[in-house]
């Protein structure tokens, strides 16, 4: 349990455990899913409580503007996490986009300072994440939320398997140090047993779609920098985020593909 222990210090603000916990940070990969899915039963908790709580204090029983929702949940996220994953985001918006060979984009990645891609990024990935929630039909809205940040954190660890870490003593290398491929492995089928069994066989398509964008995202960023760092994996998780919301509202609802479990429908 110290890799969950270390996984949850980590990858949240709870104090579960030091961020550098000894020997934790190691084992902690196949521990990612279920952080995430931590993060998600908090943040539709937190939409729930919200929604429910407002109808019954408000006086002419107006339902909470859903933008003003969508904001307070997505900057929950972002204050649950530490905006760790958004600043590697940031940052590989300026490497990335900014750069115009490797070794100047490795340089902008260690800088502090930070540049009109960064801020550009930024905007418009909240901005997708605020109107993607927004969105969401009343009938996934349960569960999509529930499942986003577990389908982003199981994608990363299959990246961090299959591309070479470039950066050496960096903050993502510590994860990589023993069994990578059974902490991948474990990984991918707990964020698959969890996406089945919250959203049915839509959750499985959207494990596919997650892993293809993780994937595609890491490749292209790897041909760019040689490899992967610690801020790409950040970004990584924060595009496959914003994917999965937005995919979820084009699963096909009302079918026997979008089934979910009686427990999940009771609280749509």
């Amino acid at each position: 349990m110290n890799g969950l222990r270390s996984a949850i210090g980590f990858l949240t603000i709870l104090p579960f455990a030091p961020r550098d916990a000894e020997g934790g940070l190691a084992s902690a990969r196949a521990w990612f899913p279920v952080v995430g899915l931590l993060l998600g039963a908090i943040l539709a908790a937190t939409d729930l409580l919200l929604r429910y709580g407002y109808d019954v204090v408000s006086s002419d029983s107006r339902e909470l503007p859903p933008l003003l929702l969508a904001v307070i949940l997505t900057f929950l996220l972002v204050a649950l996490t530490r905006a760790l994953h958004l600043d590697g985001f940031m940052d590989c918006c300026d490497a990335l986009f900014g750069g115009f060979y490797r070794e100047r984009r490795m340089e902008i990645l260690r800088d502090p300072r930070v540049g009109a891609f960064a801020v550009a990024g930024a905007v418009g990935l909240i901005l997708l994440k605020v109107g993607a929630i927004m969105s969401l039909p009343a009938n996934i809205r349960v569960w999509a939320i529930l499942i986003f940040p577990c389908l982003s954190r199981g994608a990363v660890v299959l990246v961090m398997h299959l591309f070479p870490y470039v950066r050496s003593g960096g903050i993502g290398a510590p994860f990589l140090k023993r069994g990578g491929r059974w902490q991948t492995i474990v990984a991918l089928l707990t964020t698959l047993i969890i996406a089945i069994g919250v959203a049915g066989f839509v959750g499985a398509a959207l494990v596919a779609v997650v892993v293809a964008v993780a994937w595609a995202m890491s490749a292209w960023a790897s041909r760019r920098l040689g490899g992967l760092t610690g801020d790409v994996y950040g970004a990584v998780i924060e595009v496959v985020e914003t994917c999965a919301l937005l995919a979820s509202l084009f699963a096909p609802h009302g079918s026997i593909f979008s089934m979910s479990p009686p427990l999940l429908r009771m609280l749509e």
